[in-house]
């Protein structure tokens, strides 16, 4: 499997993306999640995309529909891990890696739903899949995102997550660490560092205290 995309919590309206902006690079279009209560900014890259994540409608995110997800909690308990990580698969047809649920928001299209990891705890990322992601680079030209950025980078080579995990890890995340971009370290607070193209340069940007993100690239 691999990255088909990750989120952060953010304020409302996510005023912390002026911050990946000022770094060098370049925003491209953002969504409302109808039913699911959710907004976004998004950032993309050839490989996949990360998206600034807060909640819009709180009605919606504690409907019964989205209150399974989980959402609520993650994007507003400073407490819990801000982030989310969802694979698409590496060749179709071959099934999701770690067992799953399926959630079906109302703005899926008709017959797709988003399958969440089974029994995670809040300490770790939110660990999803969609079997019918594709790379930024590989959409129809007419619905291209920016993938080009003054900073240079191109892909997302590898994650590595701080957590103050309080147990044994989930499948989903034995999966993620597993399929060989995802690094899982135990600590007493959440990080997320993103290494672009394996890091070539050498250059590292910290985030903190805005984001809980570093850069490496």
């Amino acid at each position: 499997m691999k990255i088909d995309h990750i989120f952060l919590r953010a304020t409302r309206d996510a005023p912390e993306a002026d911050l990946l902006r000022a770094f060098g690079l370049t925003e491209g279009g953002g969504n409302k999640h109808p039913g699911q209560g959710t907004e976004n900014r998004r950032f993309f890259f050839h490989n996949a995309f990360i998206e600034l994540l807060w909640v819009s409608d709180e009605s919606e995110v504690q409907s019964e529909t989205t209150r399974p997800t989980m959402l609520y909690e993650r994007l507003t308990d400073s407490s819990v891990s801000p982030f989310g990580v969802c694979f698409r698969p590496t060749v179709k047809g071959l099934g999701i890696p770690f067992p799953t649920w399926d959630y079906t928001p109302e703005y899926m299209p008709a017959g797709m739903s988003i399958g969440i990891g089974n029994e995670v705890s809040l300490s770790e990322p939110m660990w999803f899949w969609l079997e019918n992601g594709k790379a930024p680079d590989a959409a129809p030209s007419d619905r291209r995102q920016p993938l080009e950025h003054t900073a240079g980078v191109l892909e997302i080579t590898s994650i590595a997550i701080t957590t103050p995990m309080e147990k044994k890890w989930s499948d989903a995340a034995q999966a993620a660490v597993d399929a060989g971009s995802i690094s899982i370290v135990k600590d007493k607070h959440h990080l997320m560092e993103i290494t672009f193209d394996h890091g070539f340069s050498g250059l590292r940007h910290d985030f903190r205290p805005a984001l809980p993100l570093v850069f490496n690239y």
